[in-house]
């Protein structure tokens, strides 16, 4: 299990996690076995589910961008069964991101399919988090101008960047979108600034998401074979992205710009939480 494992030796495999190394290259370089290793994600993860969920309330931004990144589950979308697709566990899932512009700390992700009941509940924990009026701003995905509007109503500035893509040739197979054609701009509630609609920071957590999860890297086979393996990985990589990276332009993590926390975190202070909860528990 993984609590016999000595302190450091957790720090460095959960060091190698956020670094975007794969379990099994975790395996070789530490000598700790990829089962332990995936019992210390899942109850890592938990922990920093729960302090991202408590720390990650009543916030004061001006300037919210939100967007989805897509990846999968055990299989492909179009390998799974009738019965796989009802139950939602495998093939394709969404992680929707909400970022602040101008602190970059990210008070809300979601992961699940791209629906519009998906779209409306992260909108609406989106309006629980934050406690002023702001101005959001998302991609042309249809499901958003809706939830908005009946989340916030007049309560919000809300604009969309539209971006339009090029036809693929018929013989031609892509893994990726293909070029952008043009891109506008789309006030939509509110009274929104033009020159602040944008999603360029948003995206930028999504490249960040790929170079720092394996599970995220296209075209390998390191992808989360269980929703649970998954949900654990992202909750320690944004703990570790708003509480212990420090930002190369703030100069400081997220977290501490924003008001939330007034230092860097480490991971001896994570376990020191986890064994303080389990004797209250």
């Amino acid at each position: 299990m993984s609590y016999n494992l000595s302190i450091e030796k957790k720090m460095l495999v959960l060091s190698s996690l956020v670094e975007g190394n794969s379990i099994r290259s975790i395996e070789r370089m530490t000598g700790v076995n990829r089962n332990t290793i995936m019992t210390l994600m899942l109850s890592v993860g938990k922990q920093c589910e729960e302090i991202l969920d408590r720390e990650m309330i009543n916030i004061k931004s001006n300037f919210i961008q939100a967007d989805e990144i897509w990846c999968y589950v055990g299989k492909k979308q179009k390998q799974c069964t009738e019965e796989e697709k009802k139950a939602g566990e495998l093939g394709d899932q969404y992680v929707f991101v909400a970022m602040d512009a101008d602190s970059k700390l990210v008070p809300l992700y979601r992961v699940g399919k791209r629906t519009s009941e998906m779209t409306l509940s992260f909108i609406k924990d989106l309006q629980a988090r934050i406690n002023t009026r702001f101005q959001l701003s998302t991609d042309s995905f249809n499901a958003y101008a809706d939830a908005v509007d009946r989340v916030f109503g007049e309560d919000i500035d809300y604009g969309q960047v539209h971006k339009q893509y090029g036809e693929e040739a018929k013989s031609e197979k892509r893994y990726s979108p293909a070029n952008i054609i043009s891109v506008s701009i789309r006030p939509m509630l509110g009274n929104p600034k033009r020159n602040k609609i944008s999603t360029s920071y948003v995206e930028r957590q999504n490249l960040t998401m790929r170079m720092q999860m394996r599970r995220f890297t296209r075209l390998t086979n390191a992808f989360s074979k269980k929703l649970v393996n998954l949900k654990a990985a992202l909750a320690i990589h944004f703990f570790h992205y708003n509480f212990m990276r420090v930002h190369q332009t703030l100069r400081v993590t997220p977290a501490m710009e924003a008001g939330i926390s007034n230092h860097i975190w480490g991971w001896e202070e994570l376990f020191g939480i986890a064994r303080q909860e389990r004797k209250v528990a």
